[in-house]
């Protein structure tokens, strides 16, 4: 399949390279590695996000280059990464068709096929990890973005290594691209050390709403529209706050409730191993990870709640 997927680039000029709605880590730094190898190809390379980037990758060299409207023109191919299904690569990806063919790369377990061409493999740490196998064998020499933007993608889903898909492979090409000039520190600095005021202080009003089940199996946060109005943050700075409930002792899944608009709620699972969470998420018509998964439900704060815990309390 990598070999098929070098054919098409050398063999097409134009590209449009996409990842899921709200991106995160793996999802910037994956499409970004993709993207600066095309355009050292000479390709002619949109890279597009449905939402906007996150200011924590905004350290990134690419990220002035990302646009959140399709140019009004065609494109020989379109890459989307890490999406999972192409509905969550955005509505306006979805509608838009003037493009040749799809080239869909995820390490998503159940990642819906449907690409022209499909490189998914579940056993692979991060998309991101998928991207430098292509680089490799098609013989790039990779510079220090490129390496920047792949070492991103591999620490942030493996949660700085230290989720259970932090496998060899992960470790070996992080190695390999610190020995050409990453500095772990330097990127865990802006990653991790660099917080705007405005996300702790919406950080401090979700803890406030911290509950625990009876059993003390799961836990949860919540993020209202209007703790956004209250500490004038945005969505993008809630990237996180899931792994908070998860961290308290005997807690097995964490759950975050994040209003996404009146009445419709983005709920987000991550499991410390035990429960495959992206079963739980697909009984919901969402999906992910089997520690990480997410889907949307509609109805008022105590309804989506109820019917979460309701849920979970069966599953445990």
């Amino acid at each position: 399949m990598i070999t098929k997927i070098i054919c098409e680039i050398e063999a097409n000029t134009s590209f449009l390279v996409t990842t899921h709605e709200g991106p995160d880590g793996d999802a910037v730094g994956s499409t970004m590695a993709l993207t600066s190898f095309l355009r050292a190809r000479g390709k002619d390379v949109t890279l597009y996000y449905s939402d906007q980037m996150p200011d924590t990758y905004r350290f990134l060299p690419l990220s002035s280059s990302v646009v959140h409207t399709i140019p009004d023109r065609d494109y020989d191919v379109c890459f989307v990464l890490d999406a999972g299904e192409l509905k969550r690569a955005g509505k306006e990806i979805s509608d838009f068709r003037r493009f040749g063919k799809i080239i869909n790369i995820d390490h998503h377990p159940y990642c819906e096929e449907f690409g022209d061409l499909n490189y998914v493999d579940p056993s692979a740490s991060a998309s991101g990890a998928l991207i430098y196998r292509i680089l490799k064998t098609a013989g790039y020499t990779i510079d220090y973005d490129t390496a920047l933007y792949v070492y991103v993608a591999i620490v942030s889903d493996t949660g700085s290594f230290r989720y259970s898909n932090a496998d060899p492979e992960a470790f070996q090409i992080s190695g390999e691209l610190v020995a050409l000039g990453i500095n772990p520190w330097s990127v865990a600095e802006k990653l991790y050390e660099s917080q705007s005021l405005k996300r702790l202080e919406l950080l401090a009003l979700a803890l406030s709403t911290l509950t625990v089940s009876k059993t003390g199996e799961y836990a949860s946060i919540t993020v209202t529209l209007d703790m956004y109005q209250k500490t004038g943050a945005t969505s993008e700075l809630t990237d996180g706050f899931v792994n908070y409930p998860r961290s308290i002792h005997g807690v097995e899944v964490s759950v975050f409730f994040r209003e996404i608009k009146q009445g419709a709620f983005k709920i987000s699972f991550r499991s410390k191993g035990k429960i495959n969470v992206s079963s739980l998420a697909m009984a919901f018509g969402g999906g992910g990870h089997h520690n990480a998964a997410g889907f949307t439900l509609l109805g008022s704060l105590d309804e989506v709640r109820k019917t979460v815990f309701s849920y979970l309390d069966q599953a445990f």
